[in-house]
């Protein structure tokens, strides 16, 4: 089993999905630079957080273009792992991997600050260890995490069951008061059709220790972890 953290110029948010996964849950992993071509080795693919690019033009849009992401695709096509925390997920929009798109927050602030999601699919290897309908706390940090998608994708989201993540206030309710960026539907992440591609704006990474407020993320390292330990990928 092994891991691989893309990086790309101006993440920064990889040491922390190194750390998590070297020091706390003592796996195989390495950082995987940016126009890496070759990435066989790997069982999952993690897309960090952070700027890449300085975020020019749109969040993603160029690094959509870095050398490593057709081998990203290619591994996504095969059924392995991905995913994409925050910029990560952005990059993966603009990648195609995943439908629609993260555009400005509604207030054009940048949000930091840690708030509960609503677990809404727990059938996919990213989320096993959950339960359907559970309140995490997970902090979030952007200034375009505002997803957006057309009624017509957000009807075969729905339709597949591909939300897996709803912001929600404490008790699990979703309104517009428990929405912090816009987000339709308050979407706080999704994957592709197969499961096997997820992308999040909340970082589960920074919330893996109890040093560092609670390990409510660390159930989704897990939950990769005991999926391929339990021998469904190959």
């Amino acid at each position: 089993m092994k891991f691989g953290v893309v990086v790309f110029p101006g993440s920064n948010c990889d040491i922390d999905c190194y750390k998590v996964l070297s020091n706390v849950l003592k796996k195989d992993v390495d950082y995987v630079w940016h126009d890496t071509e070759n990435i066989e080795k790997y069982d999952v693919i993690i897309l960090p957080g952070g700027f890449s690019y300085g975020d020019y033009l749109r969040c993603g849009a160029i690094a959509r273009f870095s050398k490593i992401m057709d081998s990203v695709v290619k591994h996504a096509n095969k059924g392995k792992l991905v995913i994409g925390i925050c910029n990560g997920f952005q990059i993966l929009t603009e990648v195609g991997l995943l439908p629609g798109a993260l555009i400005r927050n509604n207030n054009l602030k940048f949000i930091c600050k840690t708030v509960p999601i609503r677990v809404e699919n727990n059938t996919i290897p990213f989320t096993l260890n959950y339960e359907k309908g559970q309140v995490i706390n997970i902090p979030i940090a952007h200034g375009e995490g505002n997803y957006f998608i057309d009624e017509e994708g957000l009807a075969q989201l729905e339709k597949n069951n591909q939300i897996v993540f709803r912001y929600c206030n404490e008790e699990g309710l979703i309104d517009e008061k428990s929405n912090p960026n816009g987000s339709v539907k308050n979407i706080a992440g999704i994957c592709n059709k197969s499961g096997n591609v997820l992308g999040m704006m909340p970082h589960p990474e920074r919330a893996s220790e109890l040093l560092l407020g609670n390990e409510d993320g660390l159930i989704l390292f897990k939950s990769i972890i005991d999926y391929l330990e339990r021998g469904h990928f190959e």
